[in-house]
């Protein structure tokens, strides 16, 4: 038998020619998978195709697929931030600055549910015995809502309305709170600040190289729309090469790659006010960068390990992290135009962990392994489960605010009438 083997290699290796080689099939399957997976989960269960991704990654990280391992590095690391940046600069492009010229209480909303948010986590992590050093990068984290999943959820239910657009608002201005606080701790890890300054000045640096790459994106996108149309395929592969390079750029300087496409689109809606259709121009290479995020996610969160004591600590933060959000909303609701009910339902729908949260964590891990693996422990967990559920709730409250298009159902299940009808044909 080893014989026949042998030979039958060795006719083979005559035949064989070099490729990019067999992790690219398995990515190239995996992507398969997922985009089967997000279908059926939307035809047959009536939830986000989001859902479908995250479990296909979830399985697949448990099973221990070698792709994507923890902590991310080179293309998977990039390919991360890659799939965040072009999410927060659409972001970042729909964000209402005049509407908050308007209404100012919705950036009080914002601060309001932040704040909280933080001390709810905070308070709880030291209750439960978790050191300080560990339970502040915990807290930050906590506060990112996910923007890329409340995007693919509005998208999959056709959602328009206050509720839809606010919740995608505050997310993004949590985003912001979190990557900047989030990068400035990274920072501080490994030395002791002796003054304020010490303190702020990785606030600054964050910020302002964040800033002037996003700036520059900014009015690259808006010269390159002088004399280009928005409708153009060229014009999509300039934004997706802009995005990128840029990314590139922020992380290698020691800026937030994500906190400069956030800054970037926000500027280039000041500058071109005019609405210009962004899911048209980048139509599937954003689609497939964005399913690959999903599932890079899952996949790395899912290689947590799970015990009693960080069960009890995940479910608890969850939980809290929960209530403090829709509390935050609903103290700061009066005088903002929404309903008792709309600030509840907003509150719930920014209940997401994804990737945000997890190129936070990558962050501290970076700066010191040994303290980045205790905020991991929890962390990673509680992206894994927030990831999945989190788009659950975000679902029912779009749902449960009546803004959603689509009935909620499963479309391979239509409702009798229509059964009927088409009988009747």
């Amino acid at each position: 038998m080893n014989f026949f083997t042998s030979e039958l290699l060795g006719f083979w290796a005559e035949w064989v020619r070099p490729t990019a080689g067999l992790p690219t099939v398995g990515w190239a399957l995996l992507v398969a998978a997922a985009a089967a997976a997000g279908h059926l989960v939307q035809r047959y269960m009536g939830l986000p195709k989001v859902v479908g991704y995250a479990l296909v990654g979830t399985v697949v990280g448990l099973a221990g697929f070698g792709g994507a391992v923890w902590p991310l590095r080179g293309t998977a690391l990039f390919l991360l931030e890659l799939g965040v940046a072009i999410v927060l600069f659409e972001a970042g492009g729909r964000l209402p600055l005049g509407w908050f010229r308007h209404n100012p209480m919705v950036l009080a909303q914002s601060v309001v549910e932040s704040l909280l948010t933080y001390a709810a986590v905070w308070q709880l992590l030291t209750w439960l015995d978790v050191p300080e050093p560990v339970a502040g990068p915990l807290a930050t984290i906590a506060l990112a809502a996910s923007p890329a999943v409340l995007m693919r959820v509005a998208i999959d239910t056709r959602a328009s309305g206050p509720v839809t657009e606010r919740a995608m608002a505050l997310a993004t201005l949590g985003t912001f709170y979190a990557l900047v606080l989030g990068y400035a701790q990274a920072s501080l890890v490994e030395r002791t600040p002796l003054g304020l300054f010490d303190r702020f000045y990785p606030v600054l640096v964050v910020l302002g190289l964040s800033f002037v790459v996003g700036a520059l994106m900014a009015l690259a996108l808006r010269s390159a729309l002088r004399v280009m149309s928005p409708t153009s395929e060229n014009t999509s592969i300039l934004l997706l090469a802009i995005i990128g390079a840029g990314a590139a750029v922020t992380t290698h300087f020691g800026g937030a790659a994500p906190l400069a496409a956030l800054i970037g689109g926000v500027l280039l809606k000041l500058l071109n006010p005019r609405p210009w259709a962004w899911p048209q121009q980048l139509g599937t290479a954003s689609s497939l960068v964005t399913m690959l995020m999903f599932v890079l996610v899952s996949m790395v969160a899912a290689q947590a390990e799970w015990s009693r004591p960080v069960a009890t600590t995940v479910l608890a933060l969850i939980v809290v992290r929960t209530i403090a959000k829709i509390a935050g909303v609903a103290l700061a609701n009066p005088g903002s135009g929404a309903s008792w009910r709309q600030a509840v339902w907003v509150g719930c729908a920014m209940s997401p962990l994804s990737s945000i949260a997890l190129l936070i964590a990558s962050s501290f891990v970076t700066a010191s392994p040994l303290l980045g693996h205790l905020v991991t422990q929890v962390a990673l967990p509680a992206i894994l489960v927030m990831e999945v559920v989190g788009a659950v709730l975000a679902t029912v409250a779009i749902h449960a605010a009546g803004e959603s298009s689509r009935p909620w159902r499963p479309e391979a299940f239509p409702p009798a009438e229509e059964t009927q009808r088409d009988t009747q044909r």
